[in-house]
């Protein structure tokens, strides 16, 4: 698997062109060019199929709760809501959540492995049997950060 250094799609898009610079629909008039919702997402196969555009539904009179939880936020409350129903489903069933720890695992993997080839200028290799990059000193020492005492990193050896 190798991460590459890339301009951005912001830096690639046309300048004077706001929706694609945002990657939003121009049909969808009450979407601000200059300013995507949270509110709302859409999906838009590659290759064909139909594109879904859903709004995010804020389900505040059903989990009042929700409007007193100081932290939340409100636009994905339902979202982790429906997590939460799915893995205990899954518990039940003894099956996997629709978002289990491999994917979480994977998402999370390549997004600091894509960051890491940004910040070094560089490509990366990365060695999923090891969970190191290959070849790349520098690369592998970026991967953790310093823990407080009493707390260390734990190794691949002993955990």
């Amino acid at each position: 698997m190798h991460f590459r250094k890339v301009a951005s799609a912001r830096s690639r898009a046309k300048p004077t062109d706001p929706w694609r610079r945002r990657g939003t629909d121009p049909s969808r008039t009450r979407l601000s060019p200059t300013k995507p919702s949270v509110y709302s997402y859409d999906f838009i196969p590659l290759g064909g199929g139909s594109p879904i555009h859903k709004d995010v539904v804020c389900e505040l009179e059903q989990y009042p709760e929700d409007k007193t939880e100081t932290d939340l936020e409100r636009h994905v409350a339902p979202a982790i809501r429906r997590h939460m129903l799915d893995f205990l489903a899954a518990i039940q069933s003894r099956g996997k959540p629709v978002a289990d720890i491999e994917e979480g695992h994977i998402s999370t993997a390549s997004c600091i492995l894509a960051n890491l080839a940004l910040q070094l200028g560089r490509t990366l290799t990365w060695d999923a049997e090891k969970g190191r990059v290959r070849d790349d000193d520098e690369a592998n020492r970026l991967l953790r950060r310093p823990y407080r005492q009493p707390w260390i990193h734990p190794e691949v050896e002993t955990a």
